[in-house]
C-alpha cells in the first residue's frame, strides 16, 4: 500500500474550503464523549470543517465543550437521544456537508433508531456507519444496496456477528472471506476491526499491521470515524482513505502506547499523537524507521 504522502502538504492558497465538511450525528445521555472524540479526531485528521449534530436537551454541553467544532441542536426524545422528529431539521445540513459519520454514542432508542435508518436512505453523501448506526443497521442491511454514495461500516466482530446474525466465533474464523463476501453483497466498504483489522470493497483487502491492545479502550473506534470521514471529506478516494484510516489510527496508538503504556492509553491520546503519525506518514518510504 503506498500512502499518499502529498495529501498532508497544502498549498499556500488554501483555505478551509479546500478540505471538506464533515457532518457528525452523534450522541446521547451518557455517550456525550462518543460525540466529542469523533468530532476532535476529524478536526485532527485535517477537515476544514466539523458540524456535530446532538440533541438538543444536550446541546449546551456540547457547545461548551469544543472550540473549533460548529454545533446543531436537534430534536430529541425524553431519553436525550436524538428524535426521528429531527430528520427534516438534519436534511439542510446534509446539503452543505461532503461526508457523514452516523452512530456514535446515539443510544438503540427506537426513536433514534428509526431517524438513524431514515437518514442512511436520505444521504446522498458519503457515510461512515459506526456503533448504533450499526446496531440500527441490523435487520435491515438491504437497505444499503439502494445507497446512492460510498458507504463504509466500521464494526467490531460483535457487531459484525449481530449484523449477519451469526456467532462471533464464525465471525473471527473466517474474517477474510467474510468481509469479501459482505462488501461485495451490500455495495460498501467494510473495516473489521480488530487484531490486524481487514479493510475490504468486495475486491481488495488490506490487512493493516499497526496497533496494539492498549487501542481496546472505550472511545476508540469513533476516533477512527472522524479520521476516516476527514480524510473522504477532503477528497480521498473511499478505500484509500479507509485503509490510511486504520493505519494512522493504529501507529498514532503505537506512538501513545509507547510514551503512556498500552494499559494508561486512552482514546484522546489517539488524538494527541495524530500529528506524529501524520509526519511518518509524510516522509519518503527510505526514511521511515
Amino acid at each position: 500500500m503506498r500512502w499518499p504522502a502529498r495529501f498532508f502538504k497544502r498549498k499556500k492558497s488554501a483555505h478551509k474550503g479546500d478540505y471538506g465538511h464533515v457532518l457528525v450525528c452523534a450522541g446521547s445521555r451518557r455517550m456525550t464523549g462518543a460525540a466529542f472524540l469523533c468530532a476532535q479526531a476529524a478536526m485532527r485528521s485535517g477537515a476544514g470543517y466539523v458540524t456535530l449534530a446532538v440533541p438538543d436537551v444536550l446541546h449546551k454541553v456540547f457547545a461548551a465543550g469544543v472550540r473549533e467544532v460548529m454545533t446543531l441542536p436537534l430534536a430529541s426524545t425524553a431519553d436525550a437521544s436524538i428524535s426521528q422528529k429531527a430528520l427534516g431539521q438534519i436534511i439542510p445540513a446534509l446539503e452543505k456537508a461532503d461526508v457523514l459519520v452516523l452512530g456514535c454514542g446515539m443510544s438503540q432508542n427506537s426513536s433514534t433508531q428509526t431517524f438513524i435508518r431514515s437518514l442512511i436512505s436520505r444521504a446522498r453523501i458519503p457515510l461512515v456507519l459506526d456503533a448504533d448506526g450499526l446496531n440500527a443497521l441490523a435487520g435491515h442491511v438491504s437497505m444499503l444496496t439502494k445507497r446512492p454514495a460510498p458507504t463504509v461500516l466500521t464494526p467490531h466482530p460483535k457487531e459484525m456477528a449481530r449484523l449477519l446474525k451469526k456467532d462471533t466465533g464464525h465471525i473471527l474464523a473466517a474474517r477474510k472471506n467474510i468481509a469479501k463476501d459482505f462488501s461485495l453483497r451490500y455495495n460498501s466498504t467494510l473495516i473489521l476491526k480488530g487484531h490486524r483489522s481487514l479493510v475490504c470493497d468486495g475486491g481488495r483487502v488490506y490487512e493493516n499491521l499497526t496497533g496494539n491492545p492498549g487501542l481496546a479502550t472505550a472511545g476508540s473506534g469513533d476516533v477512527l470515524s472522524g479520521i476516516l470521514a476527514a480524510f473522504i471529506g477532503q477528497g480521498m478516494p473511499v478505500y484509500k482513505a479507509a485503509c490510511l484510516a486504520v493505519f494512522i489510527h493504529g501507529l498514532a496508538g503505537d506512538m501513545a502506547a509507547k510514551d503512556k503504556t498500552q494499559p494508561g492509553l486512552v482514546a484522546s491520546d489517539i488524538i494527541e499523537y495524530l500529528p506524529q503519525a501524520f509526519k511518518v506518514v509524510q516522509r519518503p518510504p527510505s526514511a521511515r524507521a
